[in-house]
């Protein structure tokens, strides 16, 4: 029997497992990932590198069409290059962290990366995993499975400070916050759970535990279409 083709989206603010319970979910259901916030900061990254004003929304709207943005969609080895290079580690420093908000604000950049969202999606043969903070919202409001993962900020902040090596998690717990409050209030796609997603509380959760509830639910969905 063939096993059903399934689209999950994955939602949440930074810090809750996203990317660790999806790139997990997908390896062990024979899935594509795709991590959209990669893609933000990809067009980020090549904003910084040829100067665009990131103050200036005009500025970055006019060239939002410009790079190549090609994400590879392999949960274990995840790739993504802009222009032809290789951009996987430049994109997660903190220059770049710290202006993906502003840049992902731009309605024309919103558009441009959804459209390449969508059809990466649309193009997964045996189904996908994707994740962000508007997939099942806005990037694919028919996603067959929708997941909102939370966490309270002190359990993301430890997390997240975890995965930068940093100490200091108060300090990560404030930047958290801050870039929930620019991420929900955005005018374009802001940060929301959408009506039909199933919320999942991963504070008190391990990884592996999060990661069996989302494949329990993805196998529940597979099994009723």
């Amino acid at each position: 029997m063939e096993r059903a083709t399934v689209i999950v989206a994955i939602d949440g603010p930074s810090g809750t497992g996203k990317s660790s319970t999806s790139k997990a979910v997908a390896a062990q259901l024979g899935l594509s990932y795709l991590d959209t916030g990669a893609q933000y900061r990809a067009i980020t990254w090549w904003m910084v590198t040829n100067g665009i004003d990131i103050d200036d929304p005009s500025a970055i709207a006019a060239v939002a069409g410009k790079p190549e943005i090609i994400s590879g969609t392999d949960p274990s080895a995840p790739t993504i290059t802009v222009d032809g290079t290789d951009v996987a580690a430049s994109i997660r420093t903190q220059e770049v962290t710290s202006k993906v908000s502003a840049v992902s604000a731009v309605p024309e950049v919103r558009a441009r990366i959804t459209e390449l969202q969508r059809s990466i999606a649309a193009d997964a043969e045996n189904g996908i995993v994707v994740e962000g903070r508007d997939i099942g919202t806005t990037v694919l409001p028919d996603a067959d499975l929708k997941i909102f993962l939370t966490a309270s900020p002190e359990a993301r902040a430890a997390r997240r400070s975890g995965e930068l090596k940093s100490t200091d998690v108060q300090a990560t717990r404030e930047a958290l916050l801050k870039r929930d409050a620019a991420d929900s209030s955005r005018k374009a796609s802001p940060l929301a759970k959408a009506d039909d997603a199933v919320e999942v509380d991963t504070s008190d959760l391990t990884l592996q535990q999060v990661i069996e509830c989302v494949v329990t639910l993805v196998e529940e969905k597979r099994a009723a279409k």
